[in-house]
Order: C-alpha cells, then structure tokens, then sequence
C-alpha cells in the first residue's frame, strides 16, 4: 500500500510529462482531505495570532513592500520546524522534485515555501518568479486551500501560456479550488493573481537549482 501522501507513479509521470509540454501542469487533490484542511487551519491561526507578514518584491537590500503590485501576507515555512501537516506537504512534494531530476534532469535540490492569505480585494500583478540575473528557482509550486470557491469570488490565477509573447498575450485561468495543486516553469511564464473577493489561502513554494547568475 502507497504511504498517505506520496503520489502515485501515474500522478508523477504526468506531472512530469505537463512540465515538459506545455510547462505546466494542474493536478486535482493533490493531498488527502484531512491533511489539506490541517494545513488551511494553519494559515487561518497564523492569520489570527498575526503571524503572517506582507509580503515583499525585490530581492536584497532592493526588497520592499510594494501594495500597488501585491497585497498578499505571508509567513515563511521553516524545513526543520515543520507541523505534521506540512511535513505530509514536504514529503509529498520530495516525490514530485526526485520525480522530475529523474525524468527531466532539471537538478532540482530544494524547496522553500510560505503559506499565503489574500484578505478582500487583493492582488499580485503580473510577474515571473524567477528574480532577475538568478537562476534559482526552477519550478513553482502552488498548492490552494480556498472550499466551496465560486465564480464570484474572484481570485483566479491567470497564467499566461505563450513563452514568447509574456504578459501581453494568452492566457488560463485557474479556479484555487481546495487541493489543486499548480505547477509551472518559474522563468517561463508570466502569472499574475486577480483580485479576491473573498479570504483566499494557499501554500506556495519554489523548487530550486544550485543558484546561478544568468549574466
């Protein structure tokens, strides 16, 4: 019997083969139900005791909060002080990188993640999340934790899928649906987070490359 958690050979096969062609790839319960809403109770008492943070753009002494191009909050995960439901999150996710250094050779060694709260009527413009002249992040990962999300409530993740054409060209959009998980290229492709009309909460985190410059 497969561990709780760990996904099956098909689910990595298929995420690999998504990755590969177009560049992303969405997958449906990516966790069981109870670890998932372990890990939205998690945001919502980290929210509460004000434990989350506005999150920043930039990177070094350039890094600034910036509430005309996101207006999420964030607390950032710990890997060696992790709660139970994060560690089914990071072990889950360990099969997902060791699956894609094998099938695609993309030499991914790490994550980092945070856990993410988008309050009413917040945002992320377009951006890609590979930081300029840094080759780091590889992979986002996005793993969304919202129940019962409805049309009306906004908040959708707008990718835009054309590589070459950026922000300025076509585009999905993805409902954050309680346990999807998303994935993409982090240097391929512009997204950007439409505005919520409801709390919106999810996890997200980066697999990373040795960093590299690009110039």
């Amino acid at each position: 019997m497969r561990p709780l958690n760990e996904p099956a050979p098909t689910d990595l096969d298929k995420i690999a083969a998504a990755l590969n062609d177009p560049g992303y790839a969405v997958v449906p319960n990516f966790l069981d139900e109870n670890t998932s809403l372990g890990l939205l109770e998690e945001i919502r008492f980290s929210r509460e005791r004000g434990g989350l943070r506005e999150a920043a753009v930039g990177r070094g002494d350039k890094k600034q909060v910036d509430g005309e191009i996101r207006s999420d909050h964030v607390l950032w995960l710990d890997p060696s002080d992790l709660s139970p439901a994060q560690s089914c999150y990071w072990s889950a996710l360990e099969s997902v990188r060791t699956s894609l250094n094998r099938e695609l050779f993309l030499g991914l060694f790490d994550l980092e993640a945070h856990l993410a709260c988008y309050p009413p009527g917040a945002f992320y413009k377009a951006h890609l999340d590979c930081h300029r002249g840094i080759s780091a992040r590889t992979v986002s990962v996005i793993l969304y934790l919202n129940r019962e999300w409805t049309p009306k409530d906004g908040g959708l993740l707008r990718l835009y899928t054309n590589r070459e054409t950026g922000s300025s060209g076509p585009f999905a959009d993805i409902t954050p649906e309680f346990g999807k998980l998303v994935l993409f290229l982090s240097a391929d492709f512009w997204h950007e987070v439409l505005p919520t009309h409801r709390e919106r909460f999810s996890l997200t985190g980066w697999f990373r490359k040795r960093e590299a410059s690009l110039i």
